[in-house]
């Protein structure tokens, strides 16, 4: 069965064009107009990826995603108008997973569609993580802090699945995209800062001076152990 993709664009032609292009490449294609219509969408039907343009007709597409992520973990991604704008921030901060700027070529579009779906936990992974008081278990997608479940979203979980599995090694920009959105040549570190951000909010007693998720200056972050 192919992949079910929800366009979240008011642009028609726009529309029209991305989703002849992403049926080309084999993808099943929904299309919402506006946010509203897209939590619509999703709360029929869900998606096994949802691309929101960030500038949408009532509500915007950082409150779209903010909505959507707060009953699933479907990954996102965001298209903004520019890369040198607060846009790219603030869409991560809303709980995308990836980004793409306009105008953008729809082969890089779909690599960065396929590295989101096939992500998968390695067959060498453990099933069971261990660091403080987190334990984390791969193989069932379930991070607890002090015994209690902590929601994430995929991308959060593989981010932090990568950084338990080596602990007290440091792990740059570079190899954390590649091992946990599947890419590099796309790749962009503000994907991983924000995520890390995202992540020591979760599982840091104080995310302000983070204990167990550490930057390790010009290099990329580490476990501390």
């Amino acid at each position: 069965m192919s992949a079910r993709i929800l366009l979240v664009e008011d642009d028609e032609r726009i529309r029209a064009s991305l989703r002849l292009a992403l049926e080309d490449e084999g993808y099943e294609i929904d299309e919402a107009a506006s946010g509203e219509a897209a939590l619509e969408r999703t709360s029929e039907q869900a998606a096994d990826v949802v691309l929101i343009d960030v500038m949408l007709p009532g509500m915007d597409g950082f409150e779209c995603c903010r909505q959507i992520r707060r009953a699933s973990t479907v990954p996102v991604i965001m298209v903004t108008a520019r890369a040198d704008t607060h846009d790219v921030v603030a869409g991560l901060e809303a709980g995308a997973d990836d980004y793409v700027t306009k105008p953008f070529v729809t082969k890089e579009l779909a690599a960065r569609i396929r590295a989101l779906l096939r992500r998968a936990r390695p067959a060498d992974e453990p099933s069971l993580l261990q660091f403080g008081d987190i334990e984390l278990r791969p193989d069932e997608g379930i991070v607890r802090r002090a015994g209690k479940e902590i929601h994430c979203t995929r991308t959060e979980f593989r981010l932090l699945c990568e950084l338990a599995a080596n602990p007290g090694k440091v792990l740059s920009r570079e190899q954390l995209l590649d091992r946990v959105w599947g890419y590099d040549y796309f790749g962009d570190g503000r994907l991983v800062d924000v995520h890390v951000r995202r992540l020591r909010t979760k599982v840091e007693p104080d995310p302000a001076n983070p204990r167990q998720i550490l930057t390790v200056r010009g290099l990329g972050y580490k476990l501390a152990v």
